[in-house]
């Protein structure tokens, strides 16, 4: 187990999609459609490179409106 203070920098699909706040599901279509990274592979394993979610995340365009009601369809609270 790292230190809170050193986070991994390989994710696993399920830690990628949670990383960025979204379905694994949702995660598979944007890495289909290009808005998230596509992973390297280490073996057979795919690891997706933190600092690349960040900048991928970044480049997300912004509606600059009210997101609450976005967090209740996502997640279903």
């Amino acid at each position: 187990m790292l230190p809170l203070s050193c986070p991994p920098r390989g994710l696993s699909r399920i830690q990628a999609a949670e990383y960025v706040g979204i379905s694994a599901s949702l995660f598979d279509e944007m890495v289909n459609d290009r808005r998230m990274p596509k992973p390297p592979c280490i073996n057979r394993r795919k690891v997706w490179d933190r600092h690349e979610l960040d900048a991928a995340f970044e480049a997300l365009p912004h509606d600059g409106g009210d997101d609450s009601d976005d967090e209740e369809l996502e997640f279903g609270a």
